[in-house]
């Protein structure tokens, strides 16, 4: 949820709270967390959209997953926003920044075996986090989108085991640079 990112003025919550604006106007952060808890990972069980391995397909998996919550499920956020004092991709170069990333994503798509996949998609995944897209659900949707390039590329990842106690700290790692522990969190996924 939106706590722990640094916005102000955030246009996307309820005026004096840290609550974004949500379909069903919850305006209580833990009901909230809850009903996008579970939508998401009902729409997560669901097919997921087929498309191009592209930053539309990507959106199309965004919005397919929060639909059901937010009304700008699978559209660019529009304000500046970090995460313990990192910054992420400013809105006005999102759009230049997920095509030159995309551009990249046959390098994964093409890999030849198992350890060229992993860390072609560790780079992938550490810079589609640092864009950070959306608003909200940038997490989910990237390990989303992660395991349809893992099937395409045939090597599937089980993002069912993710441990959460060390997948985080790697993927906060690769913001800065460190791919190593990212590397190691999808080999040890590896289906």
């Amino acid at each position: 949820m939106s706590v722990g990112y640094d916005v102000f003025d955030d246009p996307y919550c309820y005026k004096g709270t840290i609550t974004l604006k949500n379909k069903l106007g919850l305006r209580d952060l833990a009901l909230l967390e809850s009903f996008e808890l579970e939508m998401t990972t009902l729409r997560a069980s669901e097919a997921l959209p087929r498309g191009k391995y592209d930053p539309q397909h990507y959106r199309r998996v965004h919005h397919h997953m929060f639909q059901d919550v937010y009304r700008w499920a699978g559209k660019y956020r529009t304000v500046r926003t970090s995460k313990a004092g990192n910054p992420f991709c400013y809105p006005e170069y999102i759009e230049r920044e997920m095509d030159r990333l995309f551009a990249t994503l046959g390098q994964s798509l093409a890999a030849e075996n198992s350890e060229q996949f992993v860390h072609q998609a560790a780079k992938f995944l550490a810079e589609l986090n640092a864009i950070h897209p959306f608003r909200e659900g940038n997490g989910r949707a990237q390990l989303a989108f992660t395991s349809m390039i893992g099937e395409r590329a045939g090597f599937p990842l089980n993002f069912a085991a993710v441990q959460r106690d060390s997948f985080l700290p790697a993927m906060i790692a690769s913001y800065a640079g460190e791919l190593g522990p990212l590397i190691a969190e999808l080999r040890s996924l590896l289906s």
